[in-house]
C-alpha cells in the first residue's frame, strides 16, 4: 500500500540500456533529470548495448558484476533502469545489488506521487501505484501461509500471504475508483456550466518542462507552482481571462507529458485529462530550445491520441523564444492564412499580443455573424444582445427600426434565442441562421 511518507532516492546509479528493436530511445540526459526530479542524488552511470534483454537480469552476469561493483564503490541507495523491468528481472538485480532497483515507470509515479497536492491527484496516483503494483506481485511468501486445511492440518495450504495481498489491493483499488468516480461527475457538472454559459475552454498542454506553468502564470496572474523540472506541477488548474474578441474564456493548466507515459498513469488521470479532451482549443506549449522538441512533439501527440483528443484544434506555441536567436515575432500561419505556430518567451514576455491575437482568431472561428432588425417591442432581445456584447455596430433603418450588427457563438445564439422565445430567429435579415442546427447546446438547461 503506498505510504504518505516518501523515502529519499538517495544516492542513485543509472542504467541506461540501448536496444535496436526500440523505434525511439529513451535519453540518459531525460532520465537524469528524472531522477533529480525524483530526490535523488545521481552518482554513476553504466550504459550498455544489446541485441535483446536478458530474460533474467536485463543486462546479462557481467554488467550485473559491473554494477553491483558500483554501487558497493559509490555507496548506492538505488539503482534506476531507463528501461521496463519485469518483475522477476527487478527481484534478481535486488537481490544481486543489494539495494533498492527500479524502473523509469517506477520512478514516474514516484516523482507523481511526491507532487500531488489536491484529493483528486492523490487518489489518481494512488491507483495508478497499486494497479502497477498489483502487476508485479509474484509468489514469493509461500513461507508466510497462514493456516493449513484439512483434518487435522494436513493437505494442501490455506489462504497464503499472497492471496491476502491480491485481495486487499483489489479491494483498495475499487474503493479509489468509486471515489473518483464522485469527483469526476464533480468535475463533469461544472465542465455543463461553463458550457451552457457558453466559456470556450483553452487547455495548456506540452511535454513535461517546457514551460507550459510558467507561462500560465503570465497570462492569468495565477500563482501556480513552476520550476526547472520534470513535472513541477501534477493537479490541474483553471483560471478565467478576456480574450480580445471572443472576451471571457478559461485557461487549463495540465500536467506535462512524458515519452512513454505509464499506461496505468494516463488511465488514472483520465479524468483530468477530460478537460484537455472537453477544450476548445489546445495551446501545446513546446521548448524551442531543446534539440530533442521533434521528438518531444510526437510524444505529445500520442497521448492526445490515448485520450481522444488528437482532434482538437491546435496551436504549437514555441516557448523560451529568448534563448533561440532571431526568433520570429509574428504569427506563423498555413496557406489558408490560419494561425498555426507563434513563438513566445514567458520569461519575457516576448511575442504575447501575437498568443493572444492567434487564439482569438482560432476561437472566433465558432462565431457567426449577422444582423437582426429590432423595433421597440424586442427590447428584451436588445439588452441581451448588448449583455453579451455581441453587438459590433448599430444604425438605424428607413422605417426607423435598430439594425444591429451581431458576432457571436452558434451557442451564444441559441441560448438568447430560447430565452427570448425565437425572437433572434425572427429578427434576423440572414437566411443563415446556424443556431437553430446547432447541437452543442440542451435547450431544456436554460434558466
Amino acid at each position: 500500500m503506498p505510504s504518505s511518507e516518501f523515502e529519499s532516492l538517495g544516492s542513485t546509479l543509472l542504467v541506461h540500456v540501448e536496444l535496436p528493436q526500440l523505434q525511439s530511445q529513451e535519453d540518459l540526459k531525460e532520465l537524469q533529470l528524472l531522477a533529480e526530479s525524483g530526490g535523488g542524488e545521481v552518482a554513476y552511470c553504466v550504459c550498455c548495448k544489446r541485441e535483446t534483454p536478458d530474460p533474467s537480469t536485463f543486462i546479462g552476469s557481467g554488467k550485473v558484476v559491473e554494477v553491483a561493483d558500483a554501487v558497493k564503490a559509490y555507496d548506492v541507495q538505488t539503482v534506476i533502469f531507463n528501461n521496463k523491468l519485469t518483475p522477476a528481472q527487478e527481484r534478481n538485480l535486488e537481490k544481486a545489488f543489494g539495494v533498492r532497483v527500479m524502473d523509469r515507470v517506477a520512478l514516474i509515479l514516484t516523482i507523481f506521487a511526491q507532487r500531488a497536492r489536491t484529493y483528486e491527484g492523490k487518489l489518481q496516483v494512488e491507483l495508478a501505484q497499486l494497479q502497477y503494483e498489483q502487476a508485479r506481485l509474484v509468489r514469493g511468501w509461500t513461507h508466510l501461509e497462514r493456516q493449513k486445511g484439512g483434518f487435522g492440518l494436513r493437505g494442501g495450504p490455506g489462504e497464503t500471504q499472497i492471496e491476502l495481498d491480491r485481495r486487499a489491493l483489489r479491494e483498495r483499488i475499487s474503493a479509489i475508483k468509486k471515489d473518483l468516480e464522485v469527483v469526476a461527475s464533480r468535475r463533469e457538472q461544472n465542465r455543463s456550466k461553463r458550457k451552457k454559459n457558453s466559456v470556450p475552454v483553452v487547455s495548456f498542454v506540452g511535454y513535461t518542462n517546457a514551460g507550459k506553468s510558467t507561462l500560465f502564470n503570465l497570462l492569468t496572474k495565477a500563482d501556480v507552482y513552476a520550476a526547472n523540472q520534470l513535472f513541477a506541477t501534477l493537479d490541474p488548474t483553471l483560471r478565467t481571462i478576456q480574450i480580445p474578441v471572443i472576451g471571457k474564456a478559461v485557461f487549463a493548466d495540465t500536467v506535462g507529458f512524458i515519452r512513454h507515459l505509464p499506461h496505468d498513469l494516463v488511465a488514472a488521470f483520465r479524468g483530468t485529462l477530460e478537460e484537455t479532451r472537453q477544450a476548445d482549443l489546445l495551446l501545446h506549449i513546446v521548448d524551442c530550445s531543446d534539440e530533442h522538441k521533434e521528438a518531444n512533439i510526437e510524444a505529445v501527440n500520442a497521448v492526445l491520441e490515448q485520450v481522444g483528443a488528437q482532434d482538437i484544434k491546435t496551436l504549437i506555441v514555441y516557448n523560451k523564444a529568448d534563448l533561440v536567436p532571431d526568433s520570429p515575432n509574428e504569427i506563423i500561419r498555413d496557406e489558408n492564412g490560419k494561425a498555426i505556430r507563434v513563438y513566445v518567451s514567458a520569461l519575457t514576455s516576448f511575442g504575447i499580443d501575437n498568443l493572444l491575437q492567434a487564439v482569438s482568431e482560432l476561437l472566433s472561428d465558432n462565431l457567426c455573424s449577422f444582423t437582426v432588425k429590432i423595433d421597440g417591442k424586442h427590447g428584451k432581445l436588445r439588452s441581451l444582445l448588448y449583455a453579451s456584447k455581441a453587438v459590433e455596430k448599430e444604425s438605424y433603418a428607413d422605417d426607423g427600426s435598430c439594425l444591429l450588427q451581431i458576432k457571436l457563438t452558434a451557442v451564444d445564439a441559441a441560448i438568447i434565442d430560447s430565452k427570448t422565445q425565437g425572437q433572434l430567429s425572427q429578427t434576423c435579415t440572414s437566411e443563415d441562421k446556424p443556431w437553430i442546427q446547432s447541437t452543442e447546446f440542451d435547450f431544456n438547461s436554460v434558466d
